[in-house]
């Protein structure tokens, strides 16, 4: 079952499913693929899930965000309540202040990060579920802005118990990880044209060994490897999932030349872009 609300005026869409075959087929939507978010929950045993090609295990009660460029297919569809939201409807970024998740359920460290749901967990997510179904069926001059209401309660939700489930109560700790978070937000907006550790370091007032340290008592990759393999994730997709040459590719990431970015491209991998591409 599928409800859809969509705003001609400013071309915002929300979508709630419960059960959707579509997910099955690599993250389409409505017979195509759209720069849409995507936050499914998992309410049946655990399935498989392919994302950009690379096939995870989704435990069973969890709950799983995925971001508009991302391509995924699900197993098993039919246990899965999804709700999927483009940027004219709810833009992430612009309310990162309001719900604090951009660098945390979406574009953070862990890649994918399935969020594990108490009896209790599921409980609130039953009732959001109930709320969003009852403002879809009332269609009348406020309901874009019902929706919105709810879904960012939604985000909240689960940004708390994701929060709850990988920070410790140290305050320390918790600026830490906001720092992280921070640099995740970033680069998200910049990886394309700045690769070096400096840029982010300076914007975020820090240097660019203090960045390094603080992600090592973190416990995650130093800034440069997660420069490197975001860089790399976004030429994956370029890869499998268009139809654009190493040359265009090395232009879009920012790379002097497609010698350049093939070498990188190749030793981050493995695999050369250009004969990669023709196999693909």
């Amino acid at each position: 079952m599928k409800w859809q609300f969509e705003d001609k005026a400013s071309h915002g869409k929300f979508i709630m499913s419960i059960g959707d075959p579509s997910l099955r087929g690599q993250g389409l939507l409505n017979g195509k693929k759209e720069m849409i978010n995507t936050i499914v929950f998992n309410a049946g045993q655990e399935q498989k899930v392919t994302i950009d090609k690379i096939v995870y295990t989704m435990p069973s009660d969890a709950i799983l965000p995925l971001v508009a460029n991302q391509t995924f297919c699900f197993e098993e569809p039919e246990n899965l309540i999804a709700w999927q939201f483009n940027r004219d409807f709810y833009c992430i970024a612009d309310h990162d202040a309001e719900v604090g998740c951009v660098g945390f359920l979406f574009y953070g460290i862990e890649h994918p990060l399935f969020i594990r749901l108490s009896p209790e967990e599921k409980i609130g997510i039953s009732q959001i579920c109930a709320q969003c179904k009852e403002d879809m069926d009332i269609a009348d001059k406020i309901q874009g802005e019902m929706l919105r209401t709810t879904l960012k309660r939604l985000i909240i939700y689960i940004t708390r118990i994701a929060k709850q489930q990988t920070e410790s109560h140290c305050r320390e700790r918790v600026a830490r990880l906001d720092i992280v978070r921070t640099f995740n937000l970033l680069l998200e907006v910049h990886f394309r044209s700045r690769h070096e550790v400096q840029f982010y370091a300076q914007t975020m007032n820090k240097s660019p060994k203090t960045l390094t340290n603080l992600f090592g008592l973190c416990n995650y990759p130093p800034p440069s490897e997660l420069i490197r393999r975001r860089i790399i994730l976004e030429a994956k997709r370029y890869l499998y999932f268009t139809d654009k040459s190493a040359k265009e590719v090395a232009e879009d990431l920012g790379f002097a030349s497609a010698a350049h970015f093939s070498r990188f491209f190749k030793s981050g991998t493995g695999m050369n872009f250009s004969q990669t591409k023709v196999l693909a």
